[in-house]
Order: structure tokens, then sequence, then C-alpha cells
């Protein structure tokens, strides 16, 4: 069985792939600010609840309201445990 050399470029040719840069404290503001601007309070809470608890993009979109509210009260202390 023959190989062929096809000439399609690889997806990531020419782009930027892996760990990114962290938010500077400047592009935090200016997130919280717009947010704020837009009285998006939802997308503020989740944006400050992130960053406060350093939890990755992949834990937040596990977290349910379970997590955080119980009857009528917001918890004070919850635990989330990150997945790799």
């Amino acid at each position: 069985m023959k190989v062929q050399n096809s000439s399609k470029t690889a997806w990531n040719k020419n782009k930027l792939i892996g760990q990114k840069l962290p938010l500077k404290p400047e592009q935090i503001w200016s997130i919280r600010v717009r947010l704020e601007m837009q009285n998006n309070i939802s997308d503020l809470a989740l944006f400050n609840f992130t960053l406060d608890a350093k939890l990755r993009a992949c834990d937040l979109l596990k977290l349910t309201v379970r997590d955080i509210f119980c009857r009528k009260d917001i918890l004070s202390r919850t635990q989330v445990i990150q997945q790799k």
C-alpha cells in the first residue's frame, strides 16, 4: 500500500495554539465595566465567580445552580473539584 503526499495544509498552520496568556488587570476591568453597562448581571456574576475561584472554563460549565444555591440562600462556601 502506497502513501500519497497530499498538498493539504495543517489546520493549525500560522495559528497560535496552546496555553494563552492570562488576562491583564486592565482587560479584566474593561470586561467588568462592559457587563455592568449592559446590565448583564448573570454574566458579571459568573465572570467574578470564575476569577475569584480560579476556575477553568471546563469546570465552570459543569457548575450547577445547586452547587452555589441552597433553598433561598446563596452559599457562602462551595466546593468544586477541578478536572484535568
